[in-house]
């Protein structure tokens, strides 16, 4: 039963994760190996289990050592992929501006009390064209399950509103802030926005209120976002302001948003990568007016 609720959890957590208790960027297998090498997972081998309960309590346990923390931050110079910090420690690393965000977010997520944490940066092997396809189309999923998503704003200060952040003009932050339950901002030198003390600052009134005239989204989708193809036209609107250095993710960062998924095909450009999701957008919805947008 054990092994079955690893198998099953595991299935749905980001391909790679770093382990802020060691620094080194995780595989499945090597997941799925620091958990058998754990305290919970020797007590769940000596416990017996005979009821629903039991089962219950196991998937929980299981699930709780799995929790991870996901970043969500605009791109600078020098961002470490995941050649330059695999077989290493990214605490023992001296890279610049990019090494340092990331030591200091997984050092974030460890005081947050979770062992596991994801940044797209590194956890991806982008020279990987299958890999890079199965990242996009689960990106949205790995936002979703994860239990916080800090969003570091590196260009807004203490005592700056983030509204005019850079953030809020590229393309997959969008996906990010709709796709993640429970969000955390975090200013330029990893203190909390406004000093909000909030478990989750999209439940927050002042900040939801700044987030909303930021973003334009209303306060009822941006708690409880439902991707789809419902509502085209306003998730078109959202998006449309935002901006991506790579021409094909203007259209690859919605998939999740509109829940299609479409081959990824770098080299096609803006207009036909954005043509075959409104071609497949309206397939799914029927509704051709969203081609008059």
């Amino acid at each position: 039963m054990v092994r079955n609720i690893i198998a099953e959890i595991t299935q749905t957590l980001p391909l790679r994760l770093l382990n802020t208790y060691t620094g080194a960027l995780c595989d499945r297998d090597a997941q799925i190996s620091c958990f058998q090498d754990s305290v919970q997972y020797d007590e769940l081998q000596s416990s017996t289990c005979d009821s629903p309960e039991c089962e219950q309590s196991i998937r929980k346990t299981i699930s709780e050592y799995f929790g991870y923390i996901t970043l969500s931050h605009r791109w600078g110079p020098g961002e470490p992929l995941l050649r330059n910090i695999q077989g290493s420690s990214i605490y023992d690393l001296d890279g610049g501006e990019g090494f340092a965000k990331l030591q200091s977010f997984c050092a974030l997520t460890l005081r947050h009390g979770y062992r596991w944490a994801w940044s797209d940066t590194c956890c991806i092997d982008k020279d990987s064209s299958s890999e890079l396809q199965e990242a996009i189309g689960s990106m949205f999923a790995w936002y979703r399950n994860s239990a916080l998503t800090i969003v570091h704003l590196a260009d807004v200060s203490g005592t700056t509103s983030f509204a005019d952040s850079i953030w809020f003009k590229r393309g997959w932050t969008l996906q990010e802030l709709l796709a993640s339950p429970r969000v955390l901002f975090y200013t330029q030198d990893w203190s909390l926005y406004m000093n909000c003390t909030s478990p989750n600052h999209k439940l927050d009134a002042a900040i939801l209120a700044e987030l909303r005239e930021a973003t334009g989204i209303s306060e009822l989708q941006l708690k409880n976002f439902s991707p789809g193809v419902l509502d085209v036209r306003s998730k078109l609107q959202w998006a449309s302001t935002r901006h991506t250095t790579r021409a094909e993710d203007v259209a690859y960062s919605l998939f999740g948003i509109f829940q299609v998924s479409l081959p990824i095909i770098y080299g096609e450009k803006t207009p036909g990568a954005l043509g075959r999701l409104l071609a497949e957008v309206v397939s799914q919805s029927g509704d051709v007016s969203v081609l008059d947008w």
